[in-house]
């Protein structure tokens, strides 16, 4: 366009750049408005696609009074094509960095849902931030004119390099995608390694599993180790465990009233103590005669692993204190040794000692 800048345009330009403002200030406080209501919601996508609303929005408002000032303007035509890719690129950075936040928002809400835990599984939520990236990555370059055919050869290749240089921690990238895949682990499980390590498991990412101990102390495992351990869940396929804990009574007791008397501080325990299961049945089994007690097994209710260790220690209490009522005795360990000198053991005795001196002399000679 060959025709001088008038006021006019000069006007209409800023009038344009001016209703871009207004309507990125109104959308803004309308998306807020949303946001507020999104949250009263028990579906948490809703949040995410608000929170991404609010970031390109107004954004996109802005550059459509941008681009209306630039079509008022009597610009060049080289400088409208440069302007117009500004616009363009400055659109599609907002819209990929939006919809990067939203995917992987959504993303971290289904992994959350899945597992059911506070915790995120950050691996696949950090895999579809950079999918998304770079595919707008690319977008900007195929719309100022490069061609990505070559850089997504060099990246073939380039990856194979990459890939023989960095085989372990892509070794744990792949095994904590299946682990996370397989749902073998999820994070706020509690697991047990044949190696030892036990916790809550925090979080699963792209190298590695952190898991806190109940001493608040955190384990780092590499997902390749940790795929290939064997390992105890005991938050799968039921957070709700059984606990067995073993007693002993005297032979004189009665055991149908231990039974009874034991049964009644079961459901006293798991009515009263906080994180056992109210609707437990008492399960009591005699199972050995000992050396001076009768062994029988109790099996309480827990909801979750941590707490049997509250339970353990408020049972033995009670149950303790009710054998001291009821005079049922626990008897500390006792063993009676009989020894009886006879003409037949003694000669036997001598037997294997003169066997013995035998067999040592002649091994000398």
């Amino acid at each position: 366009m060959n025709r001088a800048l008038t006021l006019d345009d000069a006007v209409i330009a800023g009038i344009a750049v001016a209703a871009g403002l207004v309507a990125a200030f109104l959308s803004r406080s309308l998306l807020r408005w949303l946001a507020k209501h999104a949250k009263r919601t028990r579906w948490s996508g809703d949040d995410v696609i608000v929170d991404a609303l609010r970031s390109i929005v107004p954004w996109a408002l802005i550059a459509s009074g941008v681009a209306a000032a630039a079509l008022v303007l009597p610009l060049t035509k080289a400088v409208r094509h440069h302007t117009d890719q500004v616009l363009e690129v400055w659109l599609i950075l907002v819209a990929t960095l939006s919809a990067a936040r939203v995917i992987a928002g959504l993303v971290r809400t289904v992994t959350q849902s899945r597992s059911g835990v506070a915790g995120s599984a950050t691996i696949f939520v950090n895999i579809t931030r950079v999918l998304v990236l770079a595919i707008g990555f690319l977008v900007v370059l195929q719309t100022l004119g490069i061609s990505i055919a070559p850089l997504l050869t060099a990246l073939g290749v380039g990856g194979l390099a990459v890939a023989l240089a960095l085989q372990d921690t892509l070794a744990n990238l792949f095994a904590g995608i299946h682990i996370l895949a397989s749902k073998t682990v999820q994070p706020g499980d509690y697991i047990q390694l044949s190696s030892g390590e036990e916790g809550y498991v925090v979080d699963i990412n792209w190298r590695q599993t952190t898991v806190r101990q109940l001493s608040n102390n955190l384990v780092v495992i590499p997902n390749g180790q940790l795929a290939k351990a064997n390992m105890t869940n005991y938050t799968r396929p039921e957070q709700r465990l059984t606990v067995p804990v073993q007693v002993g009574v005297s032979y004189d007791a009665d055991l149908e009233r231990v039974e009874r008397v034991t049964a009644e501080v079961v459901t006293e325990v798991m009515r009263e103590v906080p994180g056992a299961l109210p609707d437990h049945e008492p399960a009591i089994r005699f199972h050995t005669f000992g050396d001076s007690r009768i062994g029988f097994t109790v099996i309480l209710g827990i909801g979750e692993f941590s707490d049997q260790y509250r339970i353990k220690h408020e049972f033995i209490k009670r149950l303790h204190r009710r054998y001291q009522q009821e005079d049922i005795h626990i008897p500390s360990p006792v063993r009676t040794v009989a020894l009886q000198q006879g003409t037949f053991t003694i000669p036997q005795q001598r037997n294997a000692g003169d066997a013995a001196r035998r067999a040592s002399g002649q091994g000398a000679e």
